[in-house]
């Protein structure tokens, strides 16, 4: 239990965080205008590149650049901009995007065969010895293609949004990145180096990659074979977890069941993979949502501030890598790394919690989400809330300003506070918050026409199809 005393001995109680907006919303709301005034701030307006996080200075990250490029309409659509500065920021990024070097030198460029490098220095190039992502190439293209079916007027702003649009997808040789090095393997590689080529992993089993094949699938140039998605569907049987109503395909950090339902409303289709199981990936979603929670109220590491409205294990930030020894017993936490229940595909738990794992899930089981957003901003206050919402990650065992932290803070009593915000942890609170509430980014991708095509050609039927 958090003694409230602590926060008020340290400023942090809820009445005395930071300053609420005049109109006072609702916490969803705030949060939600929050979460998007990070991207609308943050991103550098000459360019559209969006930094990996702050207020620490970062390099760029191409998911967070989509997760922007996905945020801007819903600031339309809430008043918080209006159409023409979202038109204006996103064509300056798309424009600055299509005009970056490309190539397979290993200095200068930005990427190479219409995929990104990971990371992109102030200038849109290349950050030291990063890898050509094809996920977060992904991600970049749901907030490319999201663009180019929102803004559909035939002023000339839009219109060259839309046809940039289409040429940064097309451009996308996602044949290539099947690398075949493994004969028989059509399954998409993970990463490219210029200086050792293809990373040999391949995505494998169910993770956040859904939409990396969907975009391959459905490219109207280098599109792959519907034979890809068969083959990855293939390696999800370890991942089956639980029995009946509760049982789901397990990725352990939450991020694995948003990302792709940012810009993809899986609600009613069915895959041959989820006809077999007799459910949908929406559910799946629901039920590692739900799962998260009964863990946290299990909570079999012991760690404290656990509870039924306290929850959410993803990638994210921590406090560093290290063990000591807290409350009599041996703790190893970690920096940044993926987090998720034990006893799931990719487990890890350290005690630390990231607000992203509840918030971002809102659309999947808002009877549990709401409560916790609620709790976590209560119990916290300004520990972990801030001007654009909550902070990255808390870890409430580490309440002993004694222990030697990497990063972050140590609040007495409270615990250890995240002093920087994500992109790709900021990018799916701004989507899922819109979808739950205005169906606005999975309606719009609804027309999008790739998407549907490449849903058709992996065997997705029913739903909005």
């Amino acid at each position: 239990m958090i003694d409230r005393r602590s926060l008020l001995a340290a400023g942090l109680a809820t009445g005395a965080a930071a300053a609420a907006p005049r109109s006072r919303p609702d916490l969803v709301t705030d949060l939600h205008e929050r979460t998007f005034r990070f991207f609308w701030d943050t991103t550098d307006p000459r360019t559209g590149l969006a930094p990996d996080r702050w207020p620490t200075p970062s390099f760029s990250s191409i998911a967070a650049i989509g997760f922007a490029l996905t945020a801007y309409p819903v600031g339309v659509a809430n008043g918080w901009i209006t159409r023409a500065q979202a038109a204006a920021r996103t064509r300056t990024t798309l424009a600055f995007l299509w005009n970056l070097p490309q190539g397979d030198a290993p200095t200068g460029t930005a990427g190479h065969k219409g995929f990104f490098y990971h990371f992109l220095d102030a200038q849109g190039l290349r950050y030291r010895t990063t890898e050509l992502s094809s996920v977060d190439t992904t991600l970049l293209m749901g907030g490319v293609l999201f663009a180019g079916s929102w803004f559909t007027r035939a002023d000339p702003i839009e219109t060259v949004i839309r046809d940039l649009s289409d040429r940064l997808y097309a451009r996308v040789d996602w044949r290539w990145f099947q690398d075949r090095l493994g004969a028989g393997d059509p399954r998409l590689s993970m990463g490219w180096h210029p200086e050792s080529g293809f990373i040999k992993a391949r995505w494998y089993g169910y993770t956040e990659a859904m939409l990396t094949y969907l975009l391959a699938l459905g490219s109207p140039t280098h599109a792959i074979g519907p034979e890809a998605w068969a083959a990855w569907c293939a390696t999800y049987g370890p991942q089956w977890r639980g029995e009946g109503p509760g049982r789901f395909l397990s990725f352990a950090p939450q991020f694995g069941h948003q990302y792709s339902h940012c810009w993809v409303d899986f609600r009613g289709l069915r895959d041959p993979a989820m006809r077999e199981a007799g459910l949908d990936y929406f559910e799946n979603s629901r039920r590692a949502t739900l799962a998260q929670r009964t863990y946290a109220i299990r909570n079999p590491g012991g760690w404290r501030g656990y509870g039924p409205d306290v929850w959410g294990l993803t990638a994210c930030d921590g406090p560093g890598d290290f063990t000591r020894t807290i409350g009599g017993r041996s703790r190893t936490v970690y920096g940044y790394a993926a987090r998720g229940p034990m006893g799931q595909h990719d487990e890890r738990d350290d005690g630390t919690l990231a607000p992203t794992a509840a918030a971002a899930s809102i659309a999947f089981a808002p009877e549990i989400v709401e409560p916790a957003i609620a709790a976590i901003r209560r119990t916290y206050g300004a520990g972990i809330w801030g001007r654009y919402g909550f902070l990255d990650s808390f870890n409430p065992t580490l309440a002993d300003p004694a222990i030697p932290v990497a990063t972050g803070r140590i609040i007495p009593g409270l615990g250890w506070f995240d002093t920087d915000y994500l992109g790709i942890d900021q990018g799916p609170i701004v989507a899922m918050i819109a979808n739950h509430r205005q169906d606005l980014i999975w309606a719009t991708m609804r027309r999008n026409e790739p998407l549907r095509r490449g849903l058709t050609r992996a065997g997705f039927t029913g739903g909005w199809l």
